[in-house]
């Protein structure tokens, strides 16, 4: 029997099973002694292995709309389908264990491990304990937790922002098709929450699941999604496109409110890192000798070194005034690294970084939290111009096609007045 066809269900490789495409057709849901449905006759094709964003007002419908979908909700009316199968009348237990579920707050099991919270769905659909275990590590590993570490922890031990990781490695723990996740990051600090959507972003390029993802945070939906969906009451679409289309072209005044103000600025959230230089900089480690530390600072043309930790992450950003006050010894000197970005981090979190350090840059780091390279202001500035001046040519040429437009109307109705 084949790898990717087991006796017990077992597991294919990580990249061997893509997303599902998923349609709604009509799903409605109207709950009892309510005269207005909660989501009404909603229809959406989501493609397979994109990510598509559901955002909207508190109320709108849409979690109850995702909710559908695994069937956590019962739609009132319509079907659903994904890949090719219609789940609207299936067995909703098995339906789940073929979808992964993140919400707010993680969802773990208080009085389970971590590993056994990762390994829940793939002993109840009969996989091999080796395969289970072998499985628990890889996900560990997947979302950047050392399996050594995490393995035996229990929830109240680790971080929201480690909750949050194991609970998303839960989610795929089975290999779905399909992620729903139901405002996933809501509950977590800026900073955790800027690298949870970093790392979120990493996984699809890996994976790539069909992933639907409700948010009510704008700046969210245009990172992480493939196609947003802007929501009105109901769940009705007042737009459902690309997150360039709905930042450059709203539809109508309701989805504008939704874009806000500085649509331009809000386009450095499409445009990652990995996009744009990363530099080299000049590093030592902690255990580098102070002498070789001094010669290395002295003797080049930088007047900052980045010192590395013992798993070569960033550290300390020593200046050359630092090491004059060390006094022998660096325990105390330089500045203490605050803050790094991935490279699927956007370039509005970098120039946020940078512009919050008085160093004018930031470092980017690998999955491990290893030292990349770093990004500058200026590369950043460059980057801002160039979406400026996209921005000011695409205006131009909307309106030249709406004056050719009115020029082609005009002649029609003076060729009509011609022929009466």
């Amino acid at each position: 029997m084949s790898e990717t066809e087991t006796e017990a269900g077992e597991k294919p490789a990580v990249n061997a099973t893509s997303g599902a495409t998923i349609q709604l057709e009509n799903l409605t849901k109207l709950y009892p002694g309510n005269p207005s449905p909660a989501v009404d006759n909603v229809s959406m094709d989501i493609k397979a292995g994109e990510t598509v964003i559901l955002v909207g007002p508190s109320g709108c419908g849409k979690s109850t709309t995702l909710k559908m979908i695994n069937r956590l909700i019962e739609p009132t009316s319509g079907r659903i389908r994904i890949g090719d199968e219609d789940v609207t009348d299936m067995d909703p237990v098995k339906l789940r264990r073929k979808i992964g579920y993140a919400i707010q707050s993680s969802g773990l099991f208080p009085h389970m491990t971590v590993a056994e919270n990762i390994a829940l769905v793939p002993k109840m659909i009969g996989w091999s304990k080796s395969k289970v275990k072998d499985r628990v590590e890889e996900m560990l590993d997947l979302v950047g937790l050392d399996p050594r570490e995490y393995h035996g922890r229990y929830p109240r031990a680790l971080s929201g922002g480690q909750q949050q990781r194991v609970g998303v490695a839960r989610a795929l723990a089975a290999d779905p098709p399909v992620l729903l996740m139901d405002e996933p990051f809501g509950a977590v600090d800026p900073i955790t929450r800027d690298h949870l959507q970093d790392e979120l972003i990493r996984l699809q390029h890996e994976l790539h699941k069909t992933i639907v993802f409700v948010t009510h945070d704008f700046d969210e939906a245009i990172k992480l999604g493939d196609r947003i969906a802007v929501l009105r009451e109901r769940s009705h679409i007042a737009q459902f496109d690309t997150p360039e289309a709905i930042l450059t072209n709203p539809t109508d005044d309701f989805v504008s409110g939704f874009v806000g103000a500085g649509a331009a600025l809000k386009r450095l959230n499409l445009t990652r890192v990995r996009d744009v230089e990363i530099a080299e900089f000049p590093t030592v480690t902690v255990d580098d000798p102070l002498q070789s530390v001094f010669n290395k600072l002295g003797g080049g043309p930088h007047n900052e070194l980045l010192m590395l930790d013992r798993r070569n992450r960033p550290y300390k950003w020593l200046r050359r005034g630092d090491l004059m006050r060390a006094r022998g010894s660096l325990a105390r000197a330089g500045q203490l690294v605050h803050d790094t970005v991935t490279r699927d981090a956007t370039l509005h979190d970098a120039l946020e970084a940078v512009l919050t350090d008085s160093g004018g840059r930031v470092a980017v780091t690998g999955r491990r939290g290893e030292f990349i390279g770093v990004v500058d202001m200026h590369t950043l500035m460059n980057s801002v111009h160039e979406l400026l001046e996209a921005d000011r040519l695409t205006a131009i040429e909307h309106q030249h096609e709406l004056q050719e437009q009115h020029s082609d109307q005009t002649v029609q109705e003076l060729e009509g007045g011609a022929d009466v």
